[in-house]
């Protein structure tokens, strides 16, 4: 009997095959958070290792809340949102290279990008770092490039991808390929290359600084949304889409030739439209559709059959959407190499959701952890349009550290990173000196009226205890010396004859002390009051003494309370002593 040959060639050696997912606990989720119902089949979320943004839902317009990303709990009604859109907001995109710029597209036309401090936004925020118009339609998709500087891409529904130059808010470069509703777009590893899908049911490969068309075919065949992701530098593409009968696919392509797909394979026959998430330093697809409950992933590899399952992470919450953490943002120590932020559809929560490969040591797994991009642009955008092309900056992980971007508010678009007074700080210093011939009596002038000023500075003649003491004969010029020093005799003989009859009538002799001039001070002023003559000056004067009464008698009363209260404490204390 012949030797039959098996076919079985047994399970496929995979360190992802036991990638697991974990939920969070609700201490550590985002609480009574209303998501917008407005995004379509974008995200509607945007995380990085600071901050979480979520599109919400208001009355008029379009808002999104920024929380720092350790906020969690129940979030108050009244947080301070980002209100600057006339319309709903579609999608949120962070910049990978600032931690605190994130660009908004929305349902009015235009894309914005904002500046969130460190700690995130106390109130309302209304004004924009820059406002890029330039799209005829609703903008659905934004998208920044991977290794430059200030570069972004954005799509509409004008069938139109636009280039822009975030630090001069510019438009750059134009491309009107596309004869439908552009459903995603995707960069490769260098952003040399982008992958777009649309609503006429092709696949095309674009060079965005030449406008040109690369490569061009039918994705898939079904009438619904599909999605595309390029698969790092590898060559391939991942695409998502539906049947002809409506059944859920997925393809592999390779970027040089969009003829026929490397593999078409069905995924199952629900409805919601589904989204590829790529990571490519583990070559792993995270596949997730709206409304469904769980995450499947594949992993790419570059021999046939390209993909291969490994795994699904199931809950009983369907979800509206998706934000994803950037690898250095990831915790090491919990060998997690992918975290979602899910948000529910049903209910007003976002939840964490970690992807982690079950490790019994604790300490850094290399080959889990392969060097990643970097917060550090490889290129200027000026380099990049005029053709250089340049892989991202990489960085370990093995410290362990989440790594975050701490930059300042960039200057506007019409703002100069030089001085702006620089020019006439130069002209003055360019002057030449000019000595001051001037006679010296103006200066000498001016040096007496300044000194006249400090005396009296000095020997404080706006005061009243001054004035008194100037009124009973002290030598009020030479107090800067010796304030002591009163001469009674010289000043008696120019006393005024009203101050002579005040001192008469207040019993006073001219070398009583001042503690007591000070507190005869107030009869005076009521004594050396001119009397009124208007009818209306009598009533202010009969007023002003009722109160001056009202207060007296108080003050009586109070020392009054006083006496008794002592009175009565030695009392008890004569009563004790017996």
């Amino acid at each position: 009997m012949p030797a039959q040959s098996n076919s079985f060639r047994g399970i496929r050696s995979s360190k992802f095959r036991h990638v697991f997912g974990r939920g969070s606990r609700k201490e550590n989720c985002y609480e009574n958070v209303l998501i917008t119902q407005k995004a379509h089949d974008t995200a509607a979320c945007a995380v990085n290792p600071k901050f979480i943004a979520i599109a919400v839902e208001v009355a008029g317009g379009g808002a999104f809340i920024v929380l720092p990303l350790d906020k969690t709990g129940r979030i108050d009604i009244n947080t301070a949102k980002v209100t600057g859109h006339a319309g709903p907001v579609l999608d949120l995109k962070w910049c990978p290279f600032n931690d605190n710029l994130i660009a908004s597209a929305a349902d009015d036309c235009t894309v914005k990008l904002w500046h969130i401090p460190d700690g995130g936004i106390k109130t309302n925020m209304t004004e924009p770092l820059a406002d890029l118009q330039g799209h005829q339609r609703r903008v659905s998709i934004v998208e920044w490039h991977p290794t430059v500087e200030n570069i972004l891409f954005s799509a509409g529904y004008d069938y139109q991808i636009l280039v822009w130059d975030t630090r001069r808010a510019a438009l750059c470069i134009t491309l009107d390929l596309h004869s439908d509703v552009i459903y995603s777009l995707s960069c490769n590893r260098d952003g040399s290359r982008i992958v777009t899908t649309s609503r006429d049911k092709r696949l095309r490969v674009i060079d965005p600084r030449s406008g040109k068309l690369l490569q061009e075919g039918v994705c898939h065949e079904g009438s619904k949304a599909c999605k595309a992701v390029y698969c790092g530098d590898t060559g391939l593409i991942f695409t998502t889409g539906f049947s002809r009968f409506s059944d859920r696919q997925y393809g592999v392509w390779d970027e040089k030739s969009l003829n026929s797909p490397l593999r078409l394979d069905t995924i199952d026959s629900s409805s919601g439209v589904l989204t590829p998430y790529y990571d490519h330093d583990t070559r792993v697809v995270f596949v997730a559709g709206k409304g469904d409950g769980n995450i499947r992933y594949y992993e790419i590899t570059d021999s046939p059959p390209y993909c291969h399952y490994l795994n699904q992470y199931i809950t009983g919450e369907p979800q509206r959407g998706f934000g994803v953490m950037p690898k250095r943002g990831c915790k090491v120590s919990q060998c997690e190499i992918f975290r979602f932020f899910k948000l529910y559809a049903t209910k007003a929560i976002c939840e964490p959701v970690s992807m982690i490969v079950p490790r019994k040591s604790d300490q850094f797994q290399p080959d889990l952890y392969p060097d990643t991009a970097s917060p550090t642009p490889a290129l200027s955008a000026e380099e990049w349009l005029a053709g250089t092309n340049r892989g991202p900056v990489l960085m370990s992980m093995k410290t362990g550290m989440t790594i975050k971007t701490h930059r300042p508010l960039p200057l506007r678009a019409s703002e100069s990173s030089s001085d702006k007074n620089a020019d006439k700080k130069y002209a003055f210093l360019s002057r030449e000196t000019r000595p001051d011939y001037r006679p010296m009596e103006v200066s000498q002038v001016r040096v007496s009226s300044s000194t006249d000023k400090d005396l009296k500075t000095s020997t404080n003649l706006d005061t009243k205890f001054q004035a008194l003491q100037k009124l009973w004969g002290c030598n009020v010029k030479n107090m800067g010396d010796n304030k002591e020093q009163c001469s009674n005799s010289s000043s008696v003989g120019g006393e005024s004859e009203r101050t002579k009859n005040t001192i008469n009538r207040l019993n006073m002799k001219p070398g009583d002390s001042p503690t007591r001039l000070l507190d005869q001070e107030k009869e005076m002023q009521i004594l050396d009051k001119p009397s009124p003559k208007t009818e209306s000056e009598l009533r202010r004067a009969y007023t002003a003494q009722c109160e001056e009464l009202k207060l007296l008698r108080r003050q009586l009363i109070i020392k009054d309370r006083k006496i008794h209260e002592l009175e009565d404490q030695l009392n008890h204390l004569k009563a004790g002593h017996k």
